[in-house]
C-alpha cells in the first residue's frame, strides 16, 4: 500500500538517452589530438619507403655503370645516369675509378627529405667489376 509519492525513482529511468551531458564532443577532441600523431607515422612510412627506393636506385646505377666501364671504357658515367629515374640522375653523382684488374664505381643520390626535422643523408653505393678491357687485360 505504498503511494507514487512514496516511491523512490528508478536512476535510470531518469537518465537521458545518449549519456550525459559532460561527455558530449570527447571523442571528437581525442581524434583532434590523435590525427597529428598519425600523420607523423605515415610520413615516417612514406620516408623511409622512398629511402630504400633511392638506395636501389644508387645500387643499380652502381652496378651498370660498373659493367658498362668494364666493357668499353668511358661509357660508365653516362650507362649509370640512364639506369635510374631521370629526377634523381640530375641530382647524382657518378665517380669511375679504374685499375688494371678493376673497374670501382660509388653512386651518390642526396635523400630528399619528406617529414620535417628529419636531415637529409645520400645514399652511396659501390660497385666493382673486373677489369675486360682489352688494351689493359691483353687478349
Amino acid at each position: 500500500m505504498t503511494r507514487g509519492s512514496d516511491v523512490t525513482p528508478n536512476p535510470r529511468s531518469t537518465r537521458r538517452r545518449g549519456g550525459g551531458g559532460g561527455d558530449r564532443g570527447q571523442v571528437a577532441l581525442e581524434y583532434i589530438g590523435f590525427i597529428p600523431i598519425l600523420l607523423l607515422v605515415a610520413l615516417c612510412g612514406i620516408q623511409l619507403g622512398w629511402a630504400a627506393y633511392v638506395v636501389q636506385q644508387a645500387d643499380t646505377a652502381a652496378r651498370t655503370a660498373a659493367r658498362a666501364e668494364a666493357r668499353s671504357p668511358g661509357t660508365g658515367a653516362a650507362a649509370g645516369s640512364q639506369a635510374i629515374r631521370p629526377s634523381l640522375a640530375a641530382a647524382a653523382t657518378v665517380d669511375v675509378a679504374k685499375t688494371p684488374d678493376a673497374v670501382t664505381v660509388t653512386v651518390t643520390i642526396p635523400i630528399t627529405s619528406i617529414v620535417p626535422g628529419v636531415g637529409a643523408n645520400s645514399a652511396v653505393r659501390t660497385a666493382v667489376m673486373p677489369n675486360d678491357d682489352p688494351e689493359v687485360t691483353g687478349p
